[in-house]
């Protein structure tokens, strides 16, 4: 009896391995349409590589030829120069961003997720009320008190306003501290830490992908800002690499190439910080939505 339903049920398990999956044929055909999204979402980029290796009278041959027949990478070099300036000033203005903002967006959200005090949920509704405002309502309005402050024409514009209205990473790092559970806080006060104690050394730590995903976002808000330095900005020695692109253009305006390899060139520190940060991007993206 125990050898015959041994065998009834070997039998029945080969039957169910040897039979086709019916979810097989709709997860093929969905990893093919997102690849052929993926293909064409690729291509523009692809080509703007392809295009920056390419000698000049390749570039808009017809018929097109996407890998060049010579790989002339002297045209990153040959763009590159001068751009040095540009790329410090962008570097400086990232670095200032991120790091103030995540400092005053971090502690801001941690209060609005832990602390009570007096109309907590009036203030953080208004908070992100703020959001809704168009920035060119407030646009001449900024520009003149900037102006009687003496910031025209100093980096101060371009990261000072950013640091201090964090609206968006207050939000995103709010959800990240109330998704954190309560007994590390109360754990923490037993043993004696004090509020910013907690906040540093117990909260801090565990909203590291909400962190990284804000750093992110930030640093790629700054690197390609085109407005803000356009308008504050009147000498050439503070501009910045979108701006550098600008003239860039202005001046070589026929050498295709060349104009691919120095786009390449400013797209690449975002492009590479996304591809190394985007684990810890989408971690922090769904942290920040599971608690309400």
């Amino acid at each position: 009896m125990t050898t015959e339903a041994t065998t009834e049920a070997t039998t029945g398990a080969v039957r169910v391995f040897n039979r086709p999956p019916r979810h097989i044929p709709r997860r093929v055909v969905l990893i093919v349409v997102l690849l052929f999204f993926a293909v064409v979402f690729a291509m523009p980029l692809l080509w703007m590589i392809s295009a920056s290796l390419k000698p000049e009278n390749e570039v808009l041959q017809s018929p097109p030829t996407f890998l060049p027949s010579e790989f002339q990478w002297g045209n990153y070099s040959q763009a590159g120069h001068g751009l040095l300036p540009f790329f410090l000033n962008s570097c400086k203005l990232a670095a200032l961003n991120v790091g103030f903002l995540l400092l005053f967006a971090s502690l801001a959200g941690y209060g609005f997720a832990r602390l009570n005090f007096a109309f907590k949920n009036l203030a953080f509704a208004l908070l992100l009320s703020t959001a809704m405002i168009p920035g060119i309502v407030y646009l001449v309005p900024q520009y003149m008190l900037f102006r009687q402050m003496g910031w025209i024409d100093t980096h101060y514009p371009l990261w000072v306003p950013n640091v201090l209205t964090p609206v968006f990473g207050t939000f995103l790092l709010r959800q990240a501290f109330r998704g954190v559970p309560i007994e590390l806080e109360e754990a923490a006060k037993l043993d004696g830490a004090s509020i910013f104690g907690t906040f540093w050394r117990i909260m801090l730590p565990q909203v590291k992908p909400a962190l990284a995903a804000v750093g992110a976002l930030t640093f790629m808000g700054s690197w390609n800002d085109l407005f803000g330095p356009l308008i504050f900005l009147n000498s050439t020695r503070l501009q910045t690499m979108p701006i550098a692109l600008a003239l860039f253009k202005g001046e070589y305006f026929t050498q295709t190439n060349l104009m691919m390899a120095a786009a390449t060139l400013t797209i690449l520190p975002p492009l590479l910080l996304f591809l190394l940060a985007q684990k810890y991007f989408v971690q922090g993206i769904t942290m920040s939505g599971l608690k309400g």
